[in-house]
Order: C-alpha cells, then sequence, then structure tokens
C-alpha cells in the first residue's frame, strides 16, 4: 500500500479529507479487529464470519473458531473445516448460515478456488468474480479482501455502511448518499480510493 504518495494525494486533491488526514496518524490506519496477514482460507473465514453482526460479537466467536483447531492440534484446513460437524461450529456462536457459507468455503479451496498467490496476480474484477463463486461471499466481502488482504490500492466499496456514513458526516449530507453519489465524491480520490476508505472509517471515531 502506498501510504506516503498517497496521503500527500488526497490532501491536495480534497481538502475535507485533508482534515481528517490531518488528525489521523497513517501508522494508525490498520482497523484492529481485521487481521490483514492471514492466509486465503482464514482470511475468507474471518470475513465470513464478520458479516452482519457487531464487530466485539463477530471478533469473540473468530477467536473461538480458530480456537477450535488450536487446541485439538489441528490446522485449520479446508479438510478439517468440511469434518467439523455443524454443532461444534454452533457451540462457538456460528450461524447456521455462516455455518453452509464455511463449508462451501472450504469445498471450493479443495476444488481448486485460486490460492492467495494467484489472486495477486489477478485483476481487481476477476478477483470479485472468483471468490463471488463462494456461498455468502458477496461483492462487499471481496472488496473488502481485496483492500485489506491484496492491499489494491483503487477499491471503493460503495455499499460499505462506515463509508457511507463518514461521507454523510463529512460533507454534511442530509441522509447517506447512494453509490453514485459516493462515486462522484471519491472521483478526486483516485487512484488512492483505498486509502482514502481506510480514513473514512477510521474518522467515524474521531470526536468532534
Amino acid at each position: 500500500m502506498e501510504i506516503v504518495p498517497g496521503v500527500i494525494f488526497l490532501k491536495q486533491s480534497d481538502p475535507i479529507l485533508a482534515t481528517v488526514i490531518e488528525r489521523i496518524s497513517y501508522d494508525n490506519l490498520e482497523l484492529t479487529y481485521y487481521q490483514e496477514e492471514l492466509d486465503l482460507l482464514t482470511a475468507l473465514c474471518q470475513a465470513i464470519i464478520f458479516q452482519q453482526i457487531s464487530t466485539k460479537v463477530a471478533t469473540k466467536i473468530f477467536q473461538r473458531f480458530i480456537l477450535l483447531y488450536q487446541q485439538s492440534d489441528r490446522q485449520l484446513t479446508a479438510r478439517a473445516i468440511l469434518e467439523t460437524p455443524d454443532e461444534v461450529l454452533r457451540s462457538v456462536g456460528i450461524s447456521r448460515p455462516k455455518i453452509i457459507y464455511l463449508k462451501d468455503l472450504a469445498l471450493k479451496i479443495e476444488q481448486g478456488l485460486p490460492t492467495l498467490p494467484e489472486l495477486a496476480l489477478m485483476e481487481d474484477v476477476a478477483v470479485i468474480e472468483s471468490l463471488t463463486q463462494v456461498k455468502g461471499i458477496g461483492k462487499w466481502t471481496a472488496q473488502m479482501f481485496l483492500i485489506f488482504h491484496l492491499h489494491r490500492p483503487d477499491i471503493l466499496p460503495v455499499n460499505d455502511l462506515g463509508i457511507r456514513s463518514a461521507i454523510a458526516k463529512l460533507y454534511n449530507l442530509n441522509t447517506l448518499p447512494d453509490p453514485k453519489t459516493i462515486e462522484k465524491v471519491a472521483q478526486k480520490w483516485q487512484p488512492y480510493r483505498s486509502l482514502a476508505c481506510r480514513y473514512l472509517w477510521r474518522s467515524l471515531a474521531i470526536n468532534d
């Protein structure tokens, strides 16, 4: 991720975003609950578990999920997930739909889902197309993977609630912006929209 050039570019391109950048050190841009240096299977399991529940709850469930395999002296592998009884996964707080998603992910990996090195060589659109073949992984989840794990510099998740809320707050909008409005606001951030999004997420924690 091109931090310094991106920061300079964004500050010069958008005076409103520049006020946020001045208040947030780029050393603090990582979302502490989102572990970026993970293997493909673990990263996608994390993405599925974190869907549509609070960060606090998701973090606890994900930790329990990882412990299932650490405590049994088994590595977290696709085969291990497929062989884990549904009720065991339920016991750590994973919902039944997400169990289906996790097992479909494991099956897809065994059947030849592109590896992390292979995904790293693919275009953004191709990565999204590959990952969304897995049940429960939609465009938003694939975009988060592109930002946090493949470190792609110009991703704009227009349906992300945090991004919508941050833009509404910073740009004094009366309602949450729709995708077209977000794309218009973000035009000036290209080719560093991923970095801009990191600042937007962090801006939500700033007290005026």
